[in-house]
């Protein structure tokens, strides 16, 4: 009994054999694996230049050859490389996941390779129903040579052929196109992908008789002069990204293995889109999408480059996320930089010509990096009360630098604090306030200090007390009217003339106002917590200017109602002048206004043509 058990379970333990249906791996492949059917091309130019890479680690002198051959619905690519025997065949192309550049002792060379993946002729089905392989391996020249069949239907033959069915060393595959497919195996297609993927390729890679390789890259070109260098690059770019950059930037990192350009784009991009790159890997097109390989601030360049050091991941279609793609980006990241610190030093206009379209990206690299804030302070440009200067020059003329952290706060202020000689920088634009609140760092001794109401409101000049005292019954019935909506009125005189009133608030007294509105809408239990909340915030200020004609005429007016109509239009035109935002609450006021003072304006008790 104790014997049966045994041979029962050793039986129940023997290893069994993965069985792999084909067709599904292939309808993998072809939706979730590869962005697209084309990648079986770059798979058929990998595998012959790996081969070929083979062989002459072995013959250095061997050819170099990759020759495509596309009619009628069917592809055949021959390659010079080291070709495989009737041993090799079944334990390569047969076994899915195996690859040649794991045996022979290749693995020291594996880095010369492309492939990393073994899954090599299998993308070939997303195109074919039938892939026929010959090859004759350079290793065993006595070897005959050997045939490998394979239909999508996962079966497959092999099979030894005359000598002089392969008289020399390589492999030749061919293709016949599944139904629906034929498109991808014509000659114009093939020409087209052949190009995309393998101009950079170090062999020569021909479709009949066309060349494909156009080396050395256009970057590692000489060129009689710098001027023609920048056009043949520019040329490139147009052919390549379909624009005429505003400069290139080489990308000459030889300890990462990387050559290329970056070309900066000539009109402007949002920071959120993400920037698309051309990545060749040892030649081949490896992507054109690498997101991740500049960083987030250098969106205004679009890069084409080779590297030999970046890994790819499992459908080779983007660049792995690891410690070298890292380290790659900040080298990058500094040829850049060091781009524009050139400029800056070296050629102004050109630096002139880039910030006026990509000021956002200079801004956003220089609020992290005080090197580059220092650079560039000379030249970003910001608005401001004295108009659009760089915050060196507005420093130099005002002792306090205010800045608003709104657009709004700006629109607001603007115009009065120009006539009162206070300086504001407009803060409320992308990264605007959190450079301004860097100046001190790269600028000992600048003051710099947020523009609130008060600071507005203490620059305007008070009135004479005796005068306010006069017009006390008025303010009464001006701040009475307001006082619901949260807002007080003070009277100022100020310049220009021609504004009447001026709203201020600041981010405290919107919190307060929003705190109070919640609690109006809120239950009993609401209520109480948000009033419990309620603290000394200061409330929206109606500033009236006591030089202004329409306020002196208002303000002599007796009718409490009348000077509260008023006011309400004061109010409602000074939130239009500062482009506020208007609550539920300022609309109905500014309607409720308006009728008011047409009443006012046709009451019975005037005569009708209008005299007073």
């Amino acid at each position: 009994m104790d014997s049966q058990t045994s041979q029962s379970s050793q039986a129940s333990q023997s290893p069994h054999t993965f069985q792999v249906d084909l067709r599904g791996l292939v309808d993998l492949l072809s939706h979730h694996l590869y962005s697209s059917p084309k990648v079986y091309l770059r798979e058929l130019l990998q595998n012959a230049v790996d081969a070929i890479t083979a062989r002459r680690a072995e013959q250095p002198d061997a050819p170099a050859r990759v020759r495509l051959y596309a009619a009628d619905g069917t592809l055949r690519v021959e390659d010079s490389g080291v070709g495989l025997t009737e041993s090799d065949v079944h334990n390569l192309l047969a076994t899915i996941g195996r690859s040649s550049k794991r045996d022979d002792g290749l693995q020291e060379a594996r880095s010369d390779f492309l492939g990393q993946f073994g899954i090599g002729l299998l993308a070939c089905f997303v195109v074919a129903e039938r892939i026929r392989v010959v090859s004759r391996s350079a290793r065993t020249p006595d070897a005959a040579p050997v045939e490998w069949t394979a239909a999508d239907d996962g079966s497959y033959t092999v099979r030894t052929l005359p000598h002089e069915a392969r008289p020399e060393p390589g492999t030749t595959v061919h293709l016949v196109a599944r139904a629906g497919a034929a498109d991808w195996l014509s000659a114009e297609r093939v020409v087209s992908l052949a190009r995309d993927f393998g101009s950079l390729l170090p062999y020569d890679v021909r479709v009949d008789d066309e060349a494909i390789t156009d080396l050395p890259a256009p970057w590692d070109r000489s060129y009689p002069s710098p001027t023609t260098r920048r056009v043949a690059l520019a040329r490139h770019c147009h052919d390549l990204f379909g624009f005429t950059p505003l400069d290139s930037i080489e990308l000459n990192v030889p300890l990462a293995g990387i050559r290329g350009v970056a070309y900066v784009l000539p009109s402007a991009v949002s920071p959120a889109q993400r920037a698309s790159h051309r990545v060749h890997l040892k030649g081949m097109l490896l992507t054109e999408r690498a997101e991740q390989l500049l960083p987030d601030w250098a969106f205004f360049v679009r890069c084409v480059l080779d590297t030999d050091s970046l890994r790819p991941t499992a459908s080779r279609e983007s660049l792995y996320e690891d410690e070298t793609l890292a380290a790659v980006r900040e080298a990058l990241g500094e040829r850049i930089r060091s781009w524009l610190t050139g400029l800056a030093a070296g050629d102004p206009d050109r630096l002139a010509a880039f910030l006026s379209v990509h000021y956002l990206g200079v801004k956003s690299l220089a609020r992290h990096d005080k090197d580059m804030l220092r650079t560039m302070l000379p030249w970003l440009p910001f608005e401001t009360t004295d108009g659009r200067l760089s915050l060196e020059e507005f420093a130099q003329r005002h002792p306090v630098v205010h800045f608003t952290r709104t657009v709004e706060e700006y629109r607001q202020v603007a115009p009065i604090a120009s006539a009162q000689g206070v300086g504001v920088v407009n803060g409320g634009y992308t990264y605007d306030s959190e450079l301004v609140e860097a100046l001190p760092s790269v600028r000992p001794g600048t003051v710099v200090a947020e523009l609130d109401a008060d600071t507005v409101t203490a620059h305007l000049d008070a009135v004479d007390p005796a005068e306010e005292l006069a017009l006390s019954g008025f303010l009464s019935a001006a701040r009475a009217k307001l006082d619901p909506l949260g807002c007080d009125v003070v009277l100022r005189a100020f310049h220009p003339l021609s504004v009447p009133a001026l709203h201020l608030d600041d981010r405290a007294a919107r919190h307060e106002q929003a705190r109070a509105e919640a609690e109006e809408q809120a239950d009993d239990l609401w209520a109480g917590i948000l009033g419990s909340l309620r603290g000394s915030a200061p409330r929206a200020r109606l500033v009236l200017n006591h030089l202004n004609p329409l306020i002196r005429r208002i303000s002599s007016l007796n009718d409490r109602e009348l000077i509260g109509t008023a006011t309400e239009s004061l109010y409602g035109q000074a939130l239009l002048m500062a482009q506020r935002p208007l609550r539920p609450a300022d609309s109905a006021l500014l309607n409720r206004a308006f009728i008011g003072l047409l009443e006012w304006a046709t009451h019975p008790s005037f005569p009708e043509d209008g005299a007073r």
